[in-house]
């Protein structure tokens, strides 16, 4: 496994295809630093073509998930644009941005499911990350925030086009426009999270339930669900039926659903015997 200064990889179970990456800054919160957006993608893609990993959960050390982009790392840098000469300068911050947009959607892009599992603050970055992973749970005493706004900044790491389709256009606007934090709670009644757990050990136990359970399925049908659920996000209903109906003549016929066939008919067999023992049982003759 690669070392990494600002990322953290377990593997807590050598038999378990559940993977667990953290953000790993946690003296800092772990916020986000140029260096840690290229771990990040690094990451993810070595966990990507790892066989091993059929799922991943995504979590920050210590007492937050996220506390959004290091502005004192960044400060030195912004100084040296403002200094520069503007074309060139826009030039640079924007290949910049691009760098950081492409590790985040690393997370959408990696053929595994990523699970974010948040504690403590999640705040601007932490947002982009959360709504780049395929499902996310929390702490009831979580705190999110979509805080670009009130640092005179227009988010622009993802949470402005993914947010609105996870929680509604509506309520997206709202949250990106007024900056406002908002609970774990509240996360849960806008549809940003699956399930609010009461405590840390709660949530980390229930989402190792949850990871395990996806990776106890074929890892075709995991990876092809989740590439033709984000592609027909952007797709029409027919669209979408024709994308699904190629991946699966490519796909289909696999070992794994030979042996999902003989796994169902072995207890459908079995079910029907007991179904006929329960009505011998019933009427007396055994």
């Amino acid at each position: 496994m690669e070392d990494y200064k600002s990322i953290k990889i377990e593997r807590q179970n050598p038999n378990s295809g559940v993977f667990h990456l953290r953000l790993h800054r946690p003296s800092h919160y772990n916020a986000l630093t140029t260096e840690l957006f290229a771990e990040l993608r690094r990451a993810l893609s070595s966990l990507d073509q790892n066989p091993d990993v059929r799922v991943i959960i995504l979590s920050g050390s210590g007492k937050h998930f996220c506390a959004g982009i290091d502005l004192k790392s960044t400060a030195s840098n912004f100084e040296d644009l403002l200094s520069s000469e503007r074309g060139r300068a826009g030039e640079r911050l924007r290949r910049e941005v691009k760098a950081m947009q492409d590790s985040i959607t690393a997370i959408e892009e990696c053929r595994k499911p990523v699970i974010a599992c948040i504690h403590g603050g999640c705040i601007g970055g932490g947002v982009d990350i959360a709504t780049a992973c395929d499902l996310r749970y929390c702490t009831a005493e979580a705190v999110f925030s979509v805080k670009e706004i009130n640092l005179a900044i227009t988010a622009d790491l993802g949470t402005l086009q993914r947010l609105p389709g996870i929680v509604g256009f509506g309520k997206a606007v709202e949250l990106a426009l007024t900056g406002r934090e908002f609970s774990g709670f509240e996360a849960k009644e806008l549809g940003l999270v699956s399930t609010t757990f009461a405590s840390k050990m709660e949530l980390d136990n229930g989402v190792i339930k949850i990871a395990e359970e996806i990776a106890s399925k074929s890892p075709l049908a995991v990876v092809g669900t989740k590439a033709v659920l984000l592609k027909s996000r952007d797709l029409t209903v027919e669209q979408g039926l024709d994308y699904v109906a190629t991946w699966n003549s490519g796909t289909l016929l696999s070992a794994d659903l030979k042996e999902a066939i003989s796994a169902r008919a072995h207890k459908l067999i079995a079910y029907e015997l007991k179904l006929v023992e329960d009505f011998y049982d019933i009427t007396g003759f055994i």
